[in-house]
């Protein structure tokens, strides 16, 4: 499978809380950090961590992103 960066954030924890939203809507998503395994955390403020889903899926997974949050 080749995936593509649907969103770079700052945060694995908002990466996470992302992934969830995407699976949830039905596309398959995961989080890539280079932090050296957790042991340099500060590393995702500065490189970012990436969301990254399936090409045929990043087009559709930005505009879920993107959409303002129903409660919010």
């Amino acid at each position: 499978m080749t995936t593509a960066v649907a969103a770079l954030v700052t945060s694995t924890i908002e990466a996470q809380l992302i992934v969830g939203m995407l699976e949830a809507n039905g596309i398959a998503a995961m989080v890539s950090a280079d932090d050296a395994g957790g042991f340099d955390p500060q590393l995702q403020m500065t490189q970012g961590v990436r969301v990254m889903v399936a090409t045929e899926d990043v087009e559709q997974a930005r505009q879920l992103i993107a959409e303002p949050s129903a409660d919010g």
